[in-house]
């Protein structure tokens, strides 16, 4: 078992008033920042009637004006920078693959903050100068890869930057070098332990790997005991975005109760979706994001679309920072089938609980007679596979994960048991939902 460690804890174990005074100094330094440097801003806050003057605590957070990816779209490549673009010494970018990128610039001063917010998740896990910690975001644009391999250097691990894809050549470094932190999807983790576990290799004997930072999507509680069995390791999640910081925004300490927010970095809100009130602690709603020392690119309330809750209360392991939920679904990622909202979260929450199916599955949404159909398919397993009788279990599977997807979502779906490693395997982000309306 991995051994957490805090890497700051001056900070991360603050006191939460002292925190709050630090995050409202921030703040306003922040605002007057945007209003002198940033049109949009200064555009956004005089159509409000809003001076930086008037924002003197945290609380006056909510007299800002909101900003959306659209906003990024809108002015790219460099409209928000709050700096010179002399100041800006790289230029991170989105992994999306159609239209414009969303792009964010950073300073020397970024970089650093991203690299410390990405040790203490390092940390948090146990990692330090004595390990081998191997990346397999990718990299290049996307924060992935980069901002793992800074925050492992930080904290003297020695990085083996091994990008995504080319899975043999992945277990064999592994093997080799005696990995043992990884860095990469919770889908290619599973793909990762899958692929050893068939080389016949056994976890904590050929394989050394003792701890692993996932994130980049969505993964239930139920994907981190199956990854944690295939692969002999405590799985964690760390939450990020290009927009703010990529990863390291938030991450999981070895409690795994709930990825701790980097409050001296970011200020974190819950609003409702369509109002965009506040909500209170412990509510779900959509994830609001200011950052308060980005020097380059900083934003106001950035409207993340995640969903999720916020908790107050200190963590058994000493860090009093406000801790982040499980991302139960996304404003835009939701799915809405005959008229009920459905999250691919929700369907991944019956299948990993289901034996003899895999948590490797897609989404099939087509509209066929002027109604709305949703096809789950997802794969059995080898032992189901194998049996003599293998139509019949099929069968009862079909039947079984129907009726509890009907029971969660509220609606009747098509189920598709497929053979095993018939679905494609991502080495990135997964691509989970294939919506056949939208052609």
């Amino acid at each position: 078992m991995a051994k957490s460690r805090i890497y700051q804890p001056e900070l991360e174990c603050m006191n939460p008033e002292e925190r709050k005074k630090l995050q409202g100094e921030r703040l306003r330094k922040t605002v007057a920042l945007v209003y002198e440097n940033v049109p949009l801003y200064k555009e956004r806050m005089d159509a409000k009637g809003v001076k930086p003057e008037d924002i003197q605590t945290v609380e006056d957070i909510k007299l800002l004006p909101f900003t959306e990816k659209t906003d990024l779209r809108d002015t790219f490549p460099f409209g928000l920078l709050a700096t010179s673009k002399d100041n800006i010494v790289r230029i991170q970018g989105s992994s999306g693959t159609t239209g414009k990128p969303i792009v964010s610039g950073y300073t020397e001063n970024d970089v650093q903050v991203w690299a410390d917010m990405v040790a203490r998740a390092m940390a948090a896990i146990g990692a330090g100068k004595d390990d081998i910690v191997q990346v397999c975001y990718g990299y290049g644009l996307f924060t992935g890869g980069l901002g793992a391999h800074q925050g492992a250097e930080e904290v003297g691990a020695m990085v083996v930057p091994m990008s995504s894809g080319n899975t043999q050549r992945q277990i064999m470094m592994m093997q080799e070098l005696g990995s043992t932190v990884l860095c990469c999807t919770p889908s290619y983790a599973a793909y990762l332990g899958e692929s050893i576990r068939d080389a016949g290799l056994i976890p904590k004997k050929d394989i050394k790997l003792k701890a692993g930072l996932f994130g980049a999507e969505p993964w239930t509680e139920g994907m981190r005991q199956h990854i944690e069995e295939l692969l002999g390791i405590d799985a964690c999640d760390i939450y990020g975005l290009t927009e703010i910081a990529g990863p390291g925004v938030a991450f999981e300490c070895l409690e795994k109760n709930g990825a701790h927010i980097n409050e001296d970095h970011v200020i974190a809100e819950i609003i409702e979706p369509v109002t965009c009130e506040q909500l209170p602690y412990g509510e779900s709603g959509e994830l609001v994001f200011t950052t308060i020392t980005k020097t380059g690119m900083p934003l106001l309330r950035y409207r993340t679309h995640d969903i999720c809750k916020l908790y107050p209360e200190v963590c058994k392991c000493g860090r009093t920072t406000v801790r982040m939920g499980r991302i139960t679904g996304r404003t835009d990622d939701m799915i809405i089938i005959r008229g009920v909202n459905v999250f691919p979260s929700q369907i991944e929450t019956v299948l990993v609980k289901t034996k003899g199916v895999e948590p490797h599955y897609q989404l099939i949404v087509d509209r066929i007679h002027n109604a709305d159909t949703l096809e789950v398919k997802v794969e059995m397993t080898e032992e189901v596979f194998a049996l003599p009788d293998s139509t019949s279990e099929i069968q009862k599977l079909q039947k079984y994960i129907t009726e509890q997807i009907k029971s969660v979502v509220g609606i009747q779906t098509q189920v598709s048991i497929t053979a095993p490693k018939s679905l494609p395997r991502s080495e990135g982000k997964a691509k989970r939902v294939i919506d056949n309306r939208k052609l």
